[in-house]
């Protein structure tokens, strides 16, 4: 059996299925108590009250960035190195993307390509911490006050990761969280926006929920600004408190398996380590690595009964980001030689010293 590049992780039957249980015939399993609870548990972890629950990421993504005051015929600079969601919600805005290079050392969004291509019609920047990597918030944060734009975090891969020693979800003005099933943390499906403050709360509480203001009676309730269904429900909340007890040892998993690597990987023919921000730690939802001849380095880890992948395809290649198409060297480059190998919580010591070696021993 192939060990996987993701696998979702789900408790104990004996934790899990009596609190599901429990909930699922309570007589009220849409959004309730158990969906504020788990806000007021993920904000413990992320050390950060402001949390917002949906349904998932991409609702996460499309409400922060109406909140940041993004509309029809405004500029946001992202990158294409990503899952489609990212890219995919700014669309839904009516907005234009305008794609960054990105930093050949990191895969990750250049801060001086995007000062490059700030305009005066750009109202956000989307900074996506690719596979649980940071971006590099030094630059970015003095590029948010010099321009007065806001940033926007995609933390789907990057549950646990830091910042100057703070949780990702506690740093700009929007993070973003995706629970879909196989990341670091899962509720089936299902995501969490980390704001700022009460103002905003109240806002996205609204957009989630058609806009309407839960707080108010159906009968006196007025909608002043259209919102969607992106709401969390009790269900998927159960299953996310049950999983936030397990989360610091989930993330250290990876941490550890990514350090490993880290140190193991070093000096290898063929191979090319990936470098971190300064003041930053990833949380490894994947570990990523540069190769020479990736298509044997696949073929090799497979025959010994390991996936390793590109995983997502580069978000400028698909048609609906067409009017965006521009030159962009440095991701050419690194998209020719990236790979994924599996560094989860499911990898254990014995697997991770396998996958070493058969690395080490070319292809």
């Amino acid at each position: 059996m192939l060990i996987p590049l993701v696998k979702p992780y789900m408790p104990p039957n004996y934790e899990l299925m009596p609190e599901l249980e429990s909930m699922l015939y309570s007589g009220y399993i849409a959004e309730g108590e158990a969906v504020y609870e788990f806000e007021k548990k993920l904000g413990d972890y992320l050390h950060n009250q402001y949390i917002i629950s949906v349904n998932s990421g991409t609702a996460a993504l499309h409400i922060a960035l109406l909140l940041a005051g993004v509309g029809k015929g405004d500029e946001v600079i992202s990158t294409p190195l990503t899952a489609e969601p990212t890219n995919v919600a700014i669309k839904l805005t009516g907005a234009n993307v305008v794609w960054a290079d990105i930093d050949p050392n990191t895969g990750l969004i250049d801060p001086n390509s995007v000062k490059e291509n700030i305009t005066d019609k750009t109202k956000a920047i989307v900074l996506v911490h690719y596979a649980g990597m940071v971006c590099n918030m030094n630059e970015f944060l003095k590029i948010s006050k010099e321009f007065n734009i806001p940033i926007i975090e995609d933390a789907a891969h990057s549950l646990g990761s830091l910042y100057n020693n703070k949780p990702i979800g506690s740093i700009s003005d929007f993070t973003c969280f995706s629970f879909q099933a196989i990341k670091h943390m899962t509720t089936v499906d299902g995501g969490a926006i980390a704001l700022k403050n009460e103002e905003m709360c109240s806002k996205a509480r609204k957009l989630r929920w058609f806009g309407l203001d839960k707080k108010v009676s159906r009968l006196n309730n007025d909608i002043t600004e259209v919102g969607f269904k992106y709401n969390m429900n009790n269900v998927n909340a159960v299953i996310g408190l049950v999983q936030l007890r397990h989360i610091e040892e989930i993330v250290s998993k990876h941490k550890n398996n990514g350090n490993y690597y880290d140190n193991e990987l070093k000096n290898i023919p063929g191979i090319k380590l990936l470098t971190y921000y300064d003041n930053t730690e990833p949380s490894y939802w994947l570990y990523t690595l540069k190769v020479q001849n990736r298509k044997d380095f696949i073929r090799m880890l497979e025959s010994k009964g390991v996936v390793a992948s590109v995983l997502h395809k580069r978000n400028d290649f698909h048609s609906v980001f067409k009017n965006s198409k521009k030159e962009l060297p440095n991701l050419d480059k690194f998209y020719s030689e990236f790979v994924h190998i599996p560094c989860g919580w499911w990898v254990n010591d014995e697997d991770r010293e396998m996958i070493v070696d058969a690395i080490k021993s070319g292809w």
